[in-house]
């Protein structure tokens, strides 16, 4: 029973069912309790920056050559633009079949415009490609790093890596201390996870009783509608992808529980990146793709986010009665191809994102997300467990396409075999890193067999 109680997934749970029934019975406190997650999601974002550039340029810096990055990049943006255009695909044929807005006949120019000011007023202008372009050099990487700018980050620290991957031997020490410092930064994280289970109380506490059980049932077929397309997409789609990959969903989904909980409980993808990256290392999967994938993934293969983007934007078309010609669907389909990238990982981006599309379109009334103001909290679950699901499998999967995950490795451990508990590195401070342990990693291009 102690054991039980120990795992990290019951104690998130628990502060997850813990924090609802605080927020149903007495809500004024639960409103109150809203700084647990957010202080969480600050201390999982301090660290977030460190361990995106250490472990991208760590990885890239460890290539044999240069061609494996470019085949691992390509490969991995093809797989990213692929899931995402069928995740929009799949939330705009779901909307369209269950239309779980037609018949609320609301006025748009009725609706309380006020309401979404903070949300759309960064989200007003929408940004083309060449802002695109140039927003991705940042001005100075400190400021990068400050503000935690993953497209930012990716593109200094993969220019880094390749550099140090080209001077060679004289790298070494750049390349040991940086891998130390990973080290140093994964036992932070650690410390923070034992955080997560208050986090995922004082969070689901403060969403319950602040929006009401009632605000979900008003816009409960949106909302559940939202879950099982999520769910489909899961099962189906990215467990046909783990078949193709040699390994079993289910299983894979077991081994990240203690993750998908904490996601669960923090409505953030972004809150379990670094220990994600730890995990999918343990299970075999190289390094180097590792560090690149992970994410780049984040940013690129947003595949909850996408499908909220369509299902959201057609509700608001149905329930305020605005005509759209399949023309337009597609249209709107073809904008959040471009807007939903980078919007991955924070609480909250997803709304603006959205905000961004409607308002570049003029077709769509900006001011009929009002709508959607008091479930989109909880339908945030729902789009970050999808996303760091999509991320994890597609990490595997694009490992498995490049030949660089350990099969033998990856099966032992998804089997059980290898009890992930007992690798105290995965969330904690040791002595000896899992680096140092005798393991082989496989290398881009070839697989090998591990000797744990």
């Amino acid at each position: 029973m102690r054991r039980f109680f120990g795992k990290l997934y019951v104690q998130v749970l628990i502060g997850v069912f813990a924090g609802v029934a605080l927020g149903v019975f007495m809500p004024n406190l639960g409103g109150d309790l809203k700084p647990l997650g957010d202080i969480f999601i600050r201390l999982i974002k301090m660290v977030f920056a460190p361990v995106i550039f250490a472990t991208v340029v760590l990885g890239i810096a460890r290539m044999e050559n240069m061609k494996e990055l470019g085949r691992v990049g390509a490969r991995a943006l093809i797989y990213f633009e692929v899931l995402s255009t069928f995740a929009l695909a799949l939330g705009l044929l779901v909307v369209n079949i269950v239309q779980p807005g037609s018949g609320m006949n609301i006025d748009a120019s009725q609706l309380d415009t006020k309401a979404i000011a903070n949300y759309t007023a960064t989200a007003a202008k929408p940004t083309g490609f060449m802002d695109f372009m140039l927003n991705l050099v940042p001005t100075s990487i400190v400021d990068a790093l400050a503000r935690n700018d993953i497209l930012q980050i990716l593109v200094f620290a993969t220019m880094f890596g390749v550099a140090l991957a080209h001077i060679g031997p004289r790298a070494k020490p750049v390349v040991d201390f940086l891998d130390s410092f990973t080290h140093g930064v994964f036992s932070v994280v650690g410390m923070i996870m034992r955080l997560a289970p208050l986090a995922a109380f004082g969070a689901m506490a403060f969403t319950v009783g602040k929006y009401g059980l009632g605000s979900i049932v008003s816009l409960g077929k949106l909302m559940a509608t939202m879950y099982i397309t999520c769910f489909l997409f899961v099962v189906v789609v990215l467990g046909f992808i783990a078949r193709l990959s040699g390994f079993s969903l289910w299983k894979f989904l077991k081994y990240i529980k203690d993750e998908l909980f904490t996601v669960l409980g923090t409505s953030s993808s972004e809150s379990v990146v670094p220990q994600l990256m730890r995990k999918l290392e343990h299970a075999g999967v190289s390094k180097p793709v590792v560090g690149l994938v992970v994410p780049s993934g984040l940013t690129f293969n947003p595949d909850g986010q996408c499908i909220y983007y369509t299902m959201a934007a057609i509700f608001i078309a149905q329930a305020t009665n605005t005509p759209l010609t399949l023309t337009d669907q597609l249209v709107v389909l073809g904008v959040l191809l471009l807007t939903s990238k980078g919007s991955a990982g924070v609480t909250g981006s997803g709304f603006i994102t959205l905000a961004a599309t409607l308002a570049s379109m003029g077709k769509i009334p900006v001011a009929g997300m009002v709508l959607l103001l008091g479930v989109d909290r909880f339908m945030s679950e729902a789009r970050a467990i999808t996303n760091t699901i999509g991320n994890a499998v597609g990490t595997v999967a694009i490992a498995r396409w490049v030949g660089s995950v350990d099969r033998q490795r990856l099966n032992e451990v998804l089997d059980g075999k290898v009890d992930p508990e007992n690798l105290h590195d995965l969330y904690e401070g040791d002595d000896e890193p899992a680096s140092a342990k005798p393991q082989a990693v496989p290398q881009l291009g070839r697989s090998v067999q591990a000797t744990v």
